[in-house]
């Protein structure tokens, strides 16, 4: 069956193919998908490691090495270490972010679900995710992947994008639009 739907257009989408093809075929999804959602974390988080993926200054051997300590570090599956030392090799590092987000897509619509992207000012909290995710559910029928995002620039409520449709609940949108209203 074939899930991809389009990705492969992309050189994230075939890399994000590769890693998924091999991460079903040796029974580790769950594992992988665990263990890029820690990388991306971590690129969030570590203005090292952001740097280490978009610098061009940086070598390929030197980019393999500090990917193979970080992957250590961080105690990734074989496949996954695997993986980001192929990136590091075919300096392909500054596609990352688009990888991991093209394997959850392809994880998701594996395990049936629809991947929504929520946008809020503010970091939601487990609760909050849960609360969307039945809402989301009850309103698209069917089971709902979130990735949430933070932007501080929509100061509040959310936008939801799942696919080509967009939800957008921000203040900054409501203000947009009453300042238009304004205007006449």
């Amino acid at each position: 069956m074939d899930i991809s739907g389009g990705i492969q257009a992309s050189l994230a989408g075939r890399y994000a193919i590769a890693l998924f093809e091999l991460a079903r075929e040796e029974k580790k999804l769950e594992a992988v998908a665990a263990d890029l959602a820690a990388v991306k974390q971590m690129l969030a988080e570590s203005a090292e490691l952001a740097a280490l993926t978009t610098s061009p200054l940086i070598g390929r051997e030197e980019a393999q090495r500090a990917v193979a300590a970080a992957s250590g570090a961080m105690n990734l599956d074989p496949i996954t270490a695997n993986f980001l030392g192929v990136l590091a090799r075919n300096r392909r590092l500054a596609q990352l972010g688009n990888v991991i987000r093209a394997f959850n897509t392809l994880a998701a619509r594996h395990r049936g679900e629809i991947k929504a992207e929520v946008t809020s000012a503010h970091p939601l909290d487990d609760g909050q995710i849960d609360a969307i995710r039945k809402n989301l559910r009850t309103r698209f029928g069917s089971d709902i992947a979130v990735d949430p995002h933070v932007d501080p620039a929509i100061l509040g409520g959310l936008v939801v994008q799942i696919g080509s449709q967009r939800i957008d609940g921000s203040i900054r949108t409501k203000l947009n639009t009453l300042a238009q209203a304004m205007k006449g």
